[in-house]
This record gives structure tokens, sequence and C-alpha cells, in this order.
């Protein structure tokens, strides 16, 4: 909300956009993204594929620990269910595109119920070691399990095909890729202005009280697990269509920490943050990498400097765990505020 808006109505306050000026700066964001494949080559236009997806999933993750407060490290096992699933619809069942989004969300969401159920007993360290026990069942069994899961070599897959057109190039896939990540950050913006919502925060904030107040605990929590391996479910469907090749060493646990660090660095509890920490959390390495191979006075300075550039990027998440625990997200609200009042503020 607006610093010094005045709302008369319960509608305008629950408003996404309250303001002429978020107006036109959504307008201008989507006309720079429609135009953004046209200008850009195919390096970038992968990154910002590779981008798309990690929002989806950032997103869902904040759902579960940014809105609910319960800490998991197990998106990225969610995330090779989705993929799992549509490897397999791809190549042994042959079902339409639009369907396989929707399965793959949906088993995505299964699998999170189960692993979910320990929420209702433990939290914190021991929800997040829980989790980690969840990925390597998984992992065990996606590399040693039936024969059609294709073992430790994984699947090969065709690419997408929509309307009788092949979805092969990242250029294709970008015009599928935004509008799902534009609908999964809507989804999940308007979700926290439902009671469900207000539920998950409530549950966050202090779960005893919320209980006391008539909040089902175990509905809720299950559910905010559902939501969030549903939205890593609809990335790892991203991710198998763009990659074309799944196998059990695509989804590692750093991956998940992946995550869990997009989700604290963007600003823990806010659709914004996830955004801005997948941004940052995938962009910030490929730029380093760009930054380290301009240095050509330095002989060999890519096989030199390669440590440095990853030491650079985690110091730069401690500094925001030190100096910025709020995340990116925060910085951007104080932006916003300095401008709401310039040039009058001192």
């Amino acid at each position: 909300m607006r610093i010094g808006a005045a709302h008369q109505t319960y509608a305008q306050a629950e408003a996404l956009l309250d303001t002429n000026v978020q107006r036109v700066m959504l307008v201008a964001l989507f006309a720079a993204l429609v135009l953004f494949p046209f200008f850009a080559d195919q390096y970038w236009i992968y990154l910002a594929c590779l981008v798309l997806i990690h929002i989806v999933s950032t997103t869902g993750l904040n759902i579960l620990t940014g809105y609910t407060g319960l800490v998991s490290l197990g998106q990225a096992a969610f995330m090779s269910v989705g993929a799992y699933t549509v490897a397999i619809l791809e190549i042994r069942v042959g079902t339409p595109f639009l369907l396989n989004l929707i399965l793959a969300g949906a088993v995505s969401a299964a699998v999170g119920l189960v692993v979910g159920v320990p929420s209702l007993r433990v939290k914190g360290l021991y929800l997040a070691i829980a989790t980690i026990a969840a990925s390597f069942i998984l992992h065990f069994l996606f590399a040693n399990g039936p024969a059609f899961l294709g073992g430790t070599q994984g699947l090969s897959m065709p690419p997408a095909r929509l309307f009788g057109y092949d979805l092969a190039r990242p250029f294709h896939l970008y015009w599928l890729f935004m509008p799902l990540t534009a609908l999964a950050v809507a989804g999940a913006a308007n979700l926290f202005r439902t009671r469900i919502g207000r539920a998950f925060i409530a549950i966050r904030d202090r779960d005893i009280t919320a209980e006391v107040l008539g909040i089902p605990l175990l509905k809720c929590k299950l559910l905010s697990f559902a939501l969030s391996s549903f939205y890593a479910g609809v990335a790892g469907r991203m991710w198998a269509y763009f990659f074309r090749v799944v196998t059990p060493e695509s989804f590692p646990l750093i991956y998940s920490v992946f995550f869990l660090a997009a989700v604290i660095v963007g600003g823990m509890g806010t659709i914004l943050g996830a955004i801005l920490g997948a941004i940052f959390m995938t962009m910030v390495p490929e730029i380093l990498k760009i930054a380290v191979s301009y240095m050509t006075f330095i002989p060999n300075a890519t096989a030199q400097l390669s440590p440095i550039r990853t030491i650079v990027f985690g110091a730069l998440i401690i500094g925001f765990l030190l100096f910025e625990p709020q995340g990116l997200a925060e910085i951007w609200r104080r932006v916003r505020r300095f401008f709401h009042l310039w040039p009058f503020k001192k």
C-alpha cells in the first residue's frame, strides 16, 4: 500500500494495484517482456527462460516457507516429480501438452501432501530434515526404480508440441513460460487476499494462537505443502520441456538450497521478494562470469577467477543476511518511499 493512501472500501484496500503509477509500471513491464525476445540473442533468451522457471518454483516455496513458516529443503525433489511425470506422459502415454501441465502439478501436489504429514508434529530444522529425507527417498526411487523411469540414465523427451507446432528453441518456449509464470505469480498474490492465505500467515506468526482462533492447522499446513508442491511440479514440467533430458542428478539437494536462498535474499513473505530473489540467484553468477571473461589482461582469467566468482556470490548472500535480512523487496520499498516524498524530504 502506498504511503498516505486513503481507502474508503475494503475492495480498495485489498486491490493489488491501488495507484495509476503502479498500473502504468505493470503495462510497461508487460511491454518490455513482450519486446525482449525480439532484441535479445539466444543466450539471454535462454537465461530469461531459466529465470521464469526459477520464479515459479521460488514462488511456490515462498508460499510454504515465507507465508506459512514451514521450512522445506525438498523443492527440487518436488520439481523432479513434475519433470518425471511429464517425461513419462510424453514418452509412454502421449497425452496432450496442456493436460501434462495439470497432471505434473497434481502429482507433485499429491507427493507434497504425503511429505507434509510430519509438519503436523515437527517444525523448523526438524521439518527441514524430514524434507531432506524425502528428497533422498525420491532420488533413490528415480535412480533405482522401475525400468520405465530410465534409471541413472534418465529419460529423453521430444520437444513440446502445441497446436501442431514444435516448441524446441528457447525463443518458442519463452512465449509459453512467460504467461505461465505471470499466472503463477498472480495466483499467489491473490491467494493471500483470501481466508486461506490469511490463515497461512496466522500459522506462521503464531500457530497455537491460530488454532485457538479456529484455524484448522492440519488442513492449512497440508494445503500449503500441496500448493507449494504444485508450483514446484509446474516448474519441473517447464524444466523438463526446456532441457528435454530428465535424470535423478538433475535435481540435487543444492538446488533446493538455491530456492531457499532465493526466498531469503528476495524477502520472505512477499510475492515481489520471490521474483527478485529468483532473478538475483540466477543472474548474478552469470553476470560475474561475463565480468570475468572481459578481464583479458589476466592470463587464463576464466580458470583462475572462477573460484573467486563463487566466493563473491556467496559473500553477496551473506551480506544480505547480515545487513538486509528482509531482502531485496525491502530495498525496493525504501526506494519507493523515497520517491513518494521526494523532493520534499531532506
